[in-house]
């Protein structure tokens, strides 16, 4: 265990070392340059750092602020990444094919300590600069030499990075536990109980990127009434303590609750950190990962700010494959199960997550580089291997038939001049009526209740034609076969959903254009076999090869197949309409796009490690379906039974042309014809559409 004052002496000692690369010649170019002003950047963040420790950034003017804040990210922005070391295409042009991924990798490592300095964990900086120094002095020359030979070997300079990673390991999964459960790491959670939120230079004391969008969206918050905040609060803060007693889980049983937002909120969540506080749970609020010991992603998975360059995120989110292995592996896992281990206690009282997610944001389609690092097959194997069983040590420190989430959605003024419209029209949908919902979605499920099988059928262009299996009851008096999903973990209102019964389940599932996970696809198909995905396609890049990797990548997760773990029927057709009004469909999170329509979830079931956990709707019924033939491997092959994906894809209603019913005797009953519910007691879903 480092002193700190031990610590502090090798961090100036390593700074000093950094700051004076600029001026050196040890190095040849063209990789002089590169360490020239990757160690500028990286004075610039000890000078950060500085500059937070000393209590000077609650003191600079906002101009001040906006200007270090830009410098610290303008590199990778869309305008400057072509010229960047992060843009592996250009890193591979200026400094090798195999230098330049070592080196491109380097420097996104490095950004990592953005975050580091603002919470004044220069322990996390050092690490890493110390890093940066082992790698300069592999390139640095003997004096008067300057022969090729000279230079590292690409091997070498990969195993002085695995050795970073995994030395690394245990401490890096020390941080990712006690940041998940321990109330104590309060960096963010003291931002929001006592910043001045009238004041928005607090948005730069977080370290994120921000723009425009964020300060607008905090300065809307602080002009809404107290009651409005105290409704979007209160309905997020409200869904999830329903989320435990619809499932018949002990909320007294917890004290930590995980908040995960977008700056910019911090007025609501304020509130939501109160409202939790009755329930007695303490928050816990991490910084999304930006390191590759943290296991970044293109997905963010905490609070974060802006989010600069989704294509800087997208080629670098496979850069563990620089150094993955087994060994590496198997010491992430041993190391993940000793975090564990440590927090034991807190683990057992955390309650799980609730999560504030936006949308607006403009569509991106990334492309696709070569010279981006990518994973062998072997290493995806790995991966997923490693999901798999990290997944399974999560769900025995934290039981998932103990804990419950809850998730909630705004705009955010990136979707527009309409924003404030379509920010009351949002409440308005995550808050619609709860009785007039569940009465209606209950004659749907009784209908449903009847049937052997549903099918659905596109209209138009959309050539789905699927057939879903549904599990048969033994007690019909007794049991149903869908959730009656009203307003708890999954806000706003709409949806009925079932885990399908895989065999016999099949077709073809086709989507002109959605966006999943953030990324776009076009003219997606899916073909289902006996519930599995058997082939697949979309029409985002030229050829048949790399549309396939894009969808095993970011679709599959890089399995091989995935089951159809749900089917569900949105209901929400007024969330529906505000998309067509505003032309903003496209935008909306699958949160809200899963209720305009009937759904597909490929992946774990909903109700993945909980299924034995018994679940009832309002009216009183068990819901049977809380397995399918891949999940029931829990009891015998666990390491087969979860894939850690659950992935929403959306038939809109304009594009259906049927949805329906079949009995076992053959009886045809239709809910849905030519995009318009025609199932009697359904007539207040259309009112919308008029």
């Amino acid at each position: 265990m480092l002193t700190e004052t031990f610590l502090a002496e090798r961090y100036t000692l390593a700074a000093a070392r950094i700051a004076e690369i600029g001026t050196e010649t040890a190095v040849s170019e063209p990789y002089r340059t590169y360490f020239q002003k990757t160690a500028a950047f990286l004075t610039l963040l000890a000078e950060t750092a500085e500059f937070v420790e000393s209590g000077m950034i609650t003191r600079a003017s906002l101009e001040e602020l906006r200007e270090r804040n830009w410098r610290l990210y303008e590199d990778i922005l869309p305008e400057n990444y072509d010229k960047s070391y992060a843009e592996p295409v250009f890193a591979e042009k200026i400094l090798g094919a195999d230098y330049g991924k070592i080196l491109s990798f380097l420097y996104v490592e490095l950004r990592s300590l953005i975050g580091y300095a603002h919470e004044k964990r220069k322990d996390l900086m050092l690490i890493r600069m110390e890093l940066y120094l082992q790698i300069y002095g592999a390139f640095a020359l003997p004096a008067g030499s300057g022969e090729a030979d000279d230079m590292p070997e690409y091997e070498e300079l990969r195993q002085v990075i695995g050795s970073f990673v995994s030395d690394y390991a245990g401490d890096a999964a020390m941080e990712k536990i006690a940041s998940l459960v321990d109330p104590g790491r309060d960096f963010a959670t003291e931002l929001i109980r006592n910043c001045d939120l009238s004041d928005i230079r607090y948005l730069y004391y977080y370290g994120e990127y921000v723009t425009e969008h964020e300060i607008a969206m905090a300065k809307h918050l602080t002009s809404l009434p107290e009651e409005v905040i105290l409704l979007m609060a209160d309905t997020f803060t409200e869904g999830y303590r329903k989320g435990f007693e619809f499932t018949g889980k002990d909320i007294g049983k917890k004290k930590s609750v995980n908040i995960r937002y977008c700056l910019g909120f911090e007025r609501m969540i304020r509130q939501a950190v109160l409202n939790f506080a009755t329930l007695g749970l303490e928050p816990v609020i991490y910084r999304a990962p930006a390191s590759i010991l943290e296991g970044r992603s293109v997905s963010r998975v905490g609070y974060y700010g802006a989010i600069p360059n989704k294509q800087y995120d997208y080629d670098h989110k496979d850069d563990q494959a620089l150094v993955l292995d087994k060994p590496l592996m198997s010491g992430r896992l041993k190391a993940l199960k000793a975090a564990y281990e440590k927090y034991r206690e807190q683990a057992a009282v955390f309650g799980g997550p609730a999560v504030v997610e936006v949308f607006g944001e403009r569509p991106v389609s990334p492309a696709y580089k070569e010279a981006a690092i990518h994973l062998s097959e072997k290493q995806q194997k790995l991966v997923t291997e490693y999901m798999s069983a990290a997944g399974e040590l999560q769900n025995r420190y934290i039981p998932g038939e103990e804990r419950s989430y809850t998730i909630i959605a705004f705009p955010t003024p990136e979707i527009g001049k309409d924003f404030r419209d379509i920010f009351n029209e949002t409440i308005r949908i995550n808050t619609l009526e709860y009785d007039l919902y569940r009465d209606m979605q209950q004659i749907m499920i009784d209908t449903l209740d009847r049937g052997e099988y549903v099918l659905v059928k596109g209209m138009g262009a959309n050539r789905t034609d699927l057939k879903i299996c549904l599990v048969s009851l033994t007690e019909p008096e007794k049991e149903t076969k869908f959730e009656n999903c009203v307003a708890d973990v999954n806000i706003p209102v709409g949806e009925v959903f079932t885990s399908p019964r895989l065999k016999g389940t099949e077709g073809v599932l086709h989507i002109s254009h959605v966006f999943l996970n953030e990324l776009e696809y076009r003219e997606l198909v899916l073909d289902v076999k006996d519930g599995m995905i058997t082939s697949y396609g979309c029409a985002n890049f030229d050829t048949e090869a790399e549309n396939r990797k894009y969808i095993k990548d970011n679709l599959l997760f890089h399995h091989e197949s995935l089951p159809m773990g749900e089917f569900a029927i949105g209901t929400n057709t007024t969330a529906y309409m505000v998309g067509k009004k505003y032309h903003i469909s496209d935008r909306f999170p699958i949160l809200i796009a899963e209720k305009t329509g009937p759904h597909f979830a490929f992946g774990d079931t909903c109700y993945s490690h909980a299924e034995d956990v018994k679940v009832y709707n309002p009216d009183g019924k068990r819901i049977a379906a809380r397995d399918n033939e891949i999940s029931l491997l829990r009891k015998t092959e666990p390491g087969k039974a979860y894939f850690n994906c659950h992935t929403d894809i959306t038939i809109p209603y304009d594009e259906l042309g049927e949805l329906s019913v079949v009995s076992e005797h053959g009886e045809v009953i239709t809910l849905i014809k030519e995009g318009r519910f025609v199932l009697a007691g359904l007539d207040e879903l259309n009112k919308a559409f008029d």
